[in-house]
C-alpha cells in the first residue's frame, strides 16, 4: 500500500537539513531503485523553488510498505528525525488516483 509522510520541520534548522541531507536522500534513492518511490520533496518555507535562508517547512514523500507500522519505522528512522531537523512526522495511508 501507498503511505503519505509529512514531516515538519523545527524552525532554524535549515543548518541540520543541508548536513543530513546526503543520507536523507540515499535512503529515498534505495525506495526509489526498489520501484517503491511515488514521489519526495521539500516544501520551501517561501514561495520560491531555491528558498535560500528561509529554509524549509517540511518535506513530503510518497512511497510504498506492506503495512501503516512500516512506514511509520521507516519515517521515523530518517536522518533528519536523527539531526533533529523536524519536529512531527505524521504518516498516512494514501491512495493514488490520479494521473
Amino acid at each position: 500500500m501507498w503511505y503519505f509522510i509529512h514531516a515538519k520541520d523545527k524552525p532554524g534548522s535549515l543548518e541540520k537539513r543541508l548536513a543530513a541531507r546526503p543520507d536523507h536522500l540515499a535512503r529515498l534513492q534505495e525506495l526509489q531503485a526498489q520501484g517503491r518511490l511515488l514521489v519526495a520533496g521539500p516544501c520551501p518555507a517561501i514561495d520560491s523553488e531555491d528558498p535560500g535562508p528561509a529554509g524549509f517547512s517540511g518535506s513530503m514523500v510518497v512511497l510504498s510498505f506492506d503495512s501503516l507500522e512500516e512506514a511509520r519505522a521507516w519515517a521515523e528512522a530518517d536522518p533528519y528525525v536523527a539531526a533533529g531537523v523536524y519536529e512531527q512526522v505524521d504518516v498516512y495511508p494514501y491512495k493514488p488516483v490520479l494521473p
